[in-house]
């Protein structure tokens, strides 16, 4: 069983507007508009069709944990693919290589030798190819 933040039980209230545990179509359009978004009605369904987890047309507080929890995800992607392109080579491109390794690390403050880079990428390089590329990056910063 998972524990429930505070937090969520908090999103879920704002947009329940009748309080009744869960939020339909037309709160949720309603409360995005309030917030300066805006979703076409066709949209709102979809969306709620999409994340609906019993099929009553309604998001649950489960429902709300699993969006919330989705876009978390969706940030921490983003985060690393701006490191993954932080270290990218601009020679090779769509890759960390060692000497891309070495001179991020340098930037950093952390002095490591060609070897010792190699070294790291070779912990992580899944492929043998002697370069880390963006799913291998994402492995080794799980």
């Amino acid at each position: 069983m998972r524990v429930i933040n505070c937090e969520f039980e908090r999103v879920l209230k704002y947009f329940d507007e009748d309080g009744d545990g869960k939020v339909s179509s037309s709160e949720l359009r309603n409360r995005l508009g309030m917030m300066g978004g805006e979703l076409l009605s066709k949209e709102v369904e979809m969306l709620i069709e999409e994340l609906d987890s019993d099929g009553d047309g309604l998001l649950s507080l489960d429902d709300f944990v699993n969006l919330m929890e989705a876009a978390g995800e969706e940030e921490k992607m983003k985060d690393l693919e701006e490191a993954f392109e932080m270290y990218n080579d601009t020679q090779m491109f769509g890759f960390i290589t060692p000497q891309s390794l070495q001179r991020m690390l340098g930037r950093l403050g952390e002095s490591k030798s060609m070897d010792q880079c190699r070294a790291m990428i070779g912990h992580f390089d899944l492929n043998g190819d002697g370069l880390l590329s963006f799913d291998e990056f994402r492995v080794m910063m799980q």
